[in-house]
């Protein structure tokens, strides 16, 4: 399948801020693109770029393009849009309004009929779980049913790009889990001929770890994209775990070793990144630095990194 969102050479000004630097996005059908990076990265500016919320500042070197499904959306922006479904971070559909009044009012604006409308959203409901509150104000609905009806809203057009922006933020684990299997049925069953493409920003790193490429955006600039996999491999053999007590002792220890670059707490144990330069001695040597400091030492191993830690380590980056 072919490409549905092509970003090329994006900037955004605000006034003495550059939000969005020179950030290129490929992303085909049946694809699920993650947006990572801290708060102030430049993911929600992008996001709101794409859907023509936002136009890009111009460049002075080279032109910026954004088609989505084929379509210019600096030149051809109301067709593009129809082809683009987007959920922002706040609930931001009417609450005074019923479920079922809601998605008429987004498929209305659209110009579907209600020929059209009322079937398919019929349908949507089923697929989002919530058909039996057709009646139901908005604003009676829990948050993970809130984002429900937005996606909801979102897909009554059956839009062939789903822009999401943080969708899962202040919802439970479960309906997280449950928003998420929506995503990939729809992504794997696509309503429309052609495919359909998913852009999500989130600060959840299980699940970025679902998605099938990511970008790290920092100071909008995007900084490292790959696969889950090839991400992690970046720092494959870097990641020592220490377990101990006190856990500020060997925190203090590893800080002042040479081969290590960063310490983090996960939990009841540390993570330290180590140096390129780095050997195994280093296990032996924390060893020996906790028993000399009258601290427990339990463990010491190099482990698989996580994403957690590709992405602090990113965060933490100079240049």
């Amino acid at each position: 399948m072919g490409l549905l969102i092509e970003v090329q050479h994006l900037h955004r000004q605000f006034k003495d801020k550059l939000a969005v630097d020179d950030v290129n996005l490929h992303i085909a059908a049946g694809e699920i693109y993650g947006l990572v990076g801290p708060d102030g990265a430049g993911k929600t500016t992008t996001l709101r770029m794409l859907c023509g919320a936002y136009l890009p500042t111009p460049s002075l070197t080279h032109p910026t393009r954004i088609f989505i499904a084929g379509l210019d959306m600096l030149k051809q922006t109301e067709l593009a849009r129809a082809n683009i479904g987007y959920l922002s971070q706040r609930f931001s559909l009417y609450e005074d309004l019923t479920v079922l009044e809601n998605i008429r009012f987004f498929a209305e604006l659209r110009g579907l009929s209600a020929s059209q409308w009322r079937p398919l959203c019929m349908e949507i409901l089923e697929f989002v779980g919530l058909v039996e509150f057709v009646n139901r104000r908005a604003g009676q609905l829990s948050g993970g049913m809130k984002q429900k009806l937005g996606l909801a809203s979102a897909l009554v057009t059956r839009p062939r790009v789903l822009l999401l922006d943080e969708p899962t933020t202040g919802v439970d684990p479960v309906t997280r889990q449950d928003f998420w299997q929506l995503i990939i049925r729809l992504v794997s069953n696509p309503p429309t001929d052609g495919g359909v493409c998913v852009l999500i920003s989130t600060p959840y790193m299980d699940e970025a770890a679902r998605c099938h490429r990511i970008g790290f955006l920092r100071k909008g600039k995007m900084i490292s994209e790959g696969t889950p996999g090839q991400l992690r491999q970046s720092l494959d053999r870097k990641i020592v775990e220490l377990r101990g007590e006190p856990l500020a002792l060997l925190k203090k220890i590893a800080m002042s070793d040479p081969d290590v670059a960063e310490t983090r707490s996960f939990g009841d144990r540390l993570h330290l990144r180590m140096k390129e330069s780095a050997t195994p001695a280093i296990i032996d040597r924390l060893r020996e630095a906790v028993k000399q400091n009258a601290g427990l030492f339990i463990d010491a191993r190099l482990i698989s990194p996580t994403l957690e830690d590709v992405f602090i380590a990113l965060a933490n980056q100079e240049n």
